[in-house]
């Protein structure tokens, strides 16, 4: 499965090994082990020995799932024991908390690459890079472009919203992010993941957000309780309707193709090149998907 079909991201607790039997089980696209913020500082260690267990020995792509490990942040003591822990064919993304500059993705980048190379990886890593700051925020098209292996930004608001006293639900807040981080991930071509929803028991203000989200065009969200993994899901997956549409298009594309036109109709609208590429990523996500034959 490509690093970048996660329309749902299921976090386990590093310290919850135990767990991610019934993680890679769920429906999730991809499971993110995290040894960051849900991993208590005396329990570090266990955790990152307990990722390392579970990678070590496992095969690129065996689990039908994206394989993501939250690391501590490159400024904490704990950032290279971390990276040398996870860093093995079987995973796909290093998700890197808290990044405020280049210069965070391309240390963490160089430390894959030495990785990958005493150890034979021959397909490489790809981080996903926090927005979590003010300066991250600031400085995020810089973030997406700053290294080839950044695959997508991800979007966090508990550590850029507390500590500046800004209500985790005020929906005007929570737009302007969203868009500022998608525009950001765009001007890289690369996607981006919207932030995890911490009121597990709002399942409708989970729906609401990851809705917003996806009209944006954001990939997919975080999900910090198996609960949420269907509501994702069912926003971030084409439905039956979008998937005919797309098709219809495609279709319609290569007819106007042959017949020299650039501009066609295709149920009562205007249809151009933006418009193709669009139902294009629609069509190649359902296959991914198994939700259309492959072609």
């Amino acid at each position: 499965m490509p690093a970048t079909m996660m329309g749902s991201k299921l976090f386990v607790p590093g310290s919850r090994p135990e767990l991610l039997a019934k993680a890679l089980a769920s429906e999730a696209d991809g499971i993110s082990i995290d040894l960051e913020d849900a991993v208590q500082e005396s329990r570090k260690g266990e955790a990152r020995a307990a990722a390392h267990e579970f990678l070590r020995r496992l095969p690129p792509n065996s689990t039908g799932k994206v394989l993501v490990v939250r690391v501590n942040g490159i400024s904490t003591p704990h950032f290279e024991a971390d990276v040398e822990a996870v860093a093995w064919p079987g995973l796909n993304l290093l998700n890197l908390p808290k990044t405020e500059s280049p210069k965070d993705v391309q240390a963490a980048a160089a430390r894959l690459g030495r990785y990958e190379t005493a150890r034979g990886i021959g397909r490489p890593i790809g981080i996903l890079a926090n927005i979590e700051s003010p300066r991250g925020l600031r400085r995020a098209a810089e973030i997406a472009t700053a290294d080839p292996r950044v695959a997508g930004l991800q979007l966090g608001f508990a550590d850029l919203f507390e500590p500046l006293g800004i209500d985790r639900k005020e929906a005007a807040a929570v737009r302007q992010l969203q868009l500022a981080v998608r525009l950001a991930a765009g001007e890289a071509g690369i996607w981006a993941l919207d932030a995890a929803f911490p009121d597990i028991q709002d399942p409708d203000g989970f729906r609401q957000e990851a809705e917003a989200a996806r009209r944006l065009g954001y990939r997919g969200k975080s999900c910090i309780h198996p609960s949420q993994v269907a509501l994702a899901n069912e926003v971030f997956h084409p439905s039956e309707q979008e998937i005919a549409h797309a098709l219809r298009l495609v279709e319609a594309s290569r007819d106007a193709e042959i017949k020299g036109l650039g501009v066609f109709i295709v149920d009562g609208k205007m249809i151009d090149a933006p418009f193709v590429r669009r139902a294009e990523a629609i069509v190649a996500l359902a296959r991914r998907l198994g939700l259309v034959a492959p072609a």
